[in-house]
């Protein structure tokens, strides 16, 4: 989960962080280098040369029916995977996005192999391998750190909600995924994609080129096919800018649809996890498993009577007809090469049946990074602390432990960049404070009744649709993250609905279209990714290039 995204060079000028990064452990044992700081991976020369791989680009249908015709047990699944994430993420290109893989996988899968005998099948992920963010709680034998040193050797006593939801459903969680440091709140001056316990995760199109934050590694993993399907995070961005970067559909949910409860925070009130997968589908079948009301998230309360149980009902090959979609073309402007695909795809929707409204900006556009930040500062402050004080085994318990953890360990936690907005949140008050409860209040309404809101309403509209963001940049362990465009605050901000498909390629590096609109409207944005998705069928296996194809 991270703040706000890229900036557009149209945007109108904010911050530097908001530039940089407010963009928004194959053995069956935990990866030997976890206990200090993980060097870098020396950068291959040329593409590595990698294998065929059974498993690539399937879907859970297609694992479901391979397990229903005796080709694929859970185990055997569970163990393909696990040796893909062995021969490609951690050797060969060394994508490395897999931070932990579970030591209990392969006997999880052998439990659900004999329930599938003798009870039968528990529904859709039943079997299915699932990589989850070193952010999300798990109780188990793995680690969930958010990529800090600080929390290694701590273990979480109580599963994530969704978690839990996942186990219920007879899903494999076959690992833990990379991501920026601490969800990449850390610094001003980031590079997405690395922790000081994981490393650098790489993006499998280009070895060169980011995979975008801060789930990073589920983006990336994904993308190579090292697992089925994965869940992100996202408070601003980090579900659908690495779906973006790495040729992914992101689901963004409305805050409240699934459960933040045991996942390390930035923002209450804009935090939520979400599913990345390689089909629209996919991610419907993992939204469906994610959603559900709990007791320990009051903002889940609001769902009741809004979500739904299967979220594939709505995916519709016709769900273009007669829908209207409106192009907030403000976002437009910071790739030529974006634009053109962008301009094909605005005209293959209409010739679905669409009805295209072109412009349809938001009208409070620009005016809420100042606020989204104060807001993240001041509630990262307080989340943390309340968060930390519930890891009574770890080293640190407070946002002030882990300045002063970071301080200490200089060399192997900031050897690239610092910690200037953890230093920032500390010096922040309470959440009654004055500047707080404005900016709060400044953030929903300009997102929402004077923003998303307003442009439907005038319009009379489905969804907003704009480009998710750039094709993935060259990391740059000096200068931080460097990128241009993304679309992803206004609904991060506002607690609303955001889905990514992709959309095409600039010199064989992929980017999405974005679907995003009012709150509960992820039926209708499903509906439309899909219908958009099975009229295109852009997405394409990566090659693992050592740098991308300049065309």
């Amino acid at each position: 989960m991270e703040p706000e995204g890229f900036l557009s060079p149209i945007e109108p000028p904010r911050r530097k962080f908001l530039r940089s990064m407010l963009l928004g452990g194959a053995s069956a044992a935990v990866l030997p280098a976890l206990a200090g700081a993980r060097e870098l991976a020396p950068e291959p020369a040329s593409a590595p040369a990698v294998s065929s791989f059974e498993l690539e680009e399937v879907r859970i249908s297609d694992l479901q029916e391979g397990i229903a015709s005796g080709r694929f047990t859970a185990h055997s699944l569970a163990e393909k995977y696990l040796a893909r994430i062995d021969e490609i993420d951690k050797h060969g290109p060394t994508i490395n996005s897999v931070i932990e893989v579970n030591p209990d996988a392969l006997a999880i899968a052998d439990g659900l192999d004999k329930e599938r005998k003798g009870k039968g099948v528990r529904g859709p992920m039943h079997g299915i391998p699932v990589l989850i963010k070193d952010n999300i709680d798990t109780a188990d034998k793995m680690l969930t750190t958010a990529g800090s040193l600080a929390l290694v050797g701590s273990h979480a006593s109580k599963d994530a909600f969704i978690v839990k939801k996942l186990r219920d459903a007879g899903a494999v969680i076959l690992g833990k995924t990379n991501l920026s440091e601490w969800a990449n709140i850390r610094s001003s001056h980031s590079v997405s994609g690395w922790s000081g316990r994981g490393g650098l995760t790489r993006n499998p199109y280009a070895l060169d080129r980011n995979a975008c934050g801060s789930s990073s590694g589920s983006g990336a993993g994904i993308a190579a096919n090292l697992c089925a399907v994965a869940i992100g995070t996202e408070t601003d961005g980090s579900v659908v800018c690495p779906s973006n970067a790495n040729g992914l559909v992101g689901i963004k949910p409305t805050l409240g649809l699934a459960s933040r409860s045991g996942i390390i925070p930035i923002s209450h009130s804009q935090d939520t996890p979400g599913p990345m997968a390689r089909t629209v589908r996919d991610a419907a079948i993992l939204l469906s498993v994610m959603a559900g009301i709990d007791p320990s998230d009051k903002y889940t309360a609001e769902s009741e009577g809004k979500a739904a149980t299967d979220y594939t009902q709505f995916l519709n090959t016709n769900g273009m007809i007669g829908a209207r979609i409106g192009v907030a073309r403000k976002y437009f402007g910071f790739n030529e090469a974006v634009d053109k695909v962008m301009e094909e795809s605005i005209v293959s929707m209409k010739a679905q049946g669409a009805v295209i409204v072109d412009p349809a900006d938001i009208p409070t556009f620009g005016k809420f990074g100042d606020t989204e930040l104060t807001v993240l500062l001041y509630e990262l402050k307080a989340d943390l602390n309340s968060y930390l004080a519930g890891r009574p085994d770890a080293a640190v318990h407070s946002l002030k432990d882990v300045i002063d953890f970071n301080q200490r360990n200089q060399a192997k936690e900031m050897p690239y960049f610092g910690q200037d907005l953890f230093v920032q949140a500390q010096a922040k008050g309470g959440l009654t404070e004055k500047e707080y409860l404005d900016a709060l209040e400044a953030n929903h309404r300009l997102t929402r009744k004077e923003g998303i809101d307003a442009i439907m309403d005038q319009h009379k509209l489905d969804a907003l649709v704009a480009p998710t963001a750039s094709p993935a940049w060259i990391t740059d362990l000096v200068d931080g993250d460097h990128a241009s465009g993304d679309s992803s605050s206004a609904p991060a901000v506002a607690g609303y609905p955001h889905i990514t498909v992709p959309a095409g390629f600039v010199s064989g590096l992929p980017f999405g279209i974005s679907f995003f609109g009012r709150a509960w409207s992820e039926p209708t944005l499903l509906k439309l990714a899909y219908a958009f998705e099975q009229a295109t069928k852009v997405r394409k296996a990566p090659q693992f290039l050592s740098t991308a194809k300049v065309s």
